[in-house]
């Protein structure tokens, strides 16, 4: 049977998405009433993997972890969806805890390890490099995975990027500040064939939402 083409659509309750790369595998599900995404990275070579927000259900991120060897997990922010399950998940793997330091305090577990912009996590043989985002809160990071050949470059954004705008912020200063990062940090370095997962719903790419930039700093949000 042929796998089905991953799409990034997924629902709370239904199966996970997964997508086949060059050195990595990447499992998108959705959980809890807040429709949150985690993901689960896979290096092919080590068998080594690194979870993107335990942010809720236990059991479905038990299920969707399996078998792997998950090192490290990643909050992407401290905003209490995103990491309900952390507790419960570093029991059961043993795994580093790593957000950035402006946030960890809001997190429900110590974080081991605190990042900032320009640092790399790595997952077996596999490198994703941290980008702080500033603006949905304090200290939200995104997480940019550059594969090998064919395998694209792929971004892991939290809450700070979704399709069609912006994460929410709570002041104007807090909005040009995101507006900012995102401009500088994803939206200049990075080439439109770069697939983003945010925190939420589905998948785009830079190149779909780059027409629409100057649309979001005039609507402000």
């Amino acid at each position: 049977m042929t796998a089905s083409p991953y799409t990034g659509d997924v629902e709370v309750g239904g199966p996970a998405q997964v997508r086949e790369l060059p050195g990595l595998t990447i499992s998108k599900l959705a959980v809890s009433d807040m429709a949150n995404n985690a993901y689960l990275l896979r290096d092919k070579a080590t068998g080594e993997a690194l979870l993107v927000d335990a942010a809720a259900d236990p059991e479905a991120l038990r299920s969707l972890i399996g078998d792997a060897d998950v090192r490290t997990v990643v909050t992407t922010h401290g905003h209490w969806d995103h990491h309900r399950a952390l507790p419960e998940i570093v029991a059961d793997t043993g795994a580093v805890t790593v957000a950035h330091a402006a946030d960890a305090a809001d997190l429900p577990v110590p974080v081991q390890r605190t990042v900032t912009h320009g640092d790399t996590v790595t997952v077996g043989e596999q490198s994703l490099e941290v980008i702080h985002l500033r603006g949905h809160t304090p200290g939200s990071i995104a997480l940019v995975w550059r594969g090998r050949g064919d395998a694209g470059v792929h971004l892991f954004t939290g809450d700070s990027l979704f399709p069609g705008g912006p994460g929410r912020t709570t002041t104007p200063e807090n909005f040009t500040s995101l507006m900012n990062d995102l401009e500088e940090r994803i939206f200049g370095p990075l080439d439109d064939s770069t697939w983003f997962y945010p925190g939420h719903g589905n998948d785009s790419t830079i190149g779909e939402e780059r027409p629409h930039l100057g649309e979001w700093r005039v609507r402000g949000w």
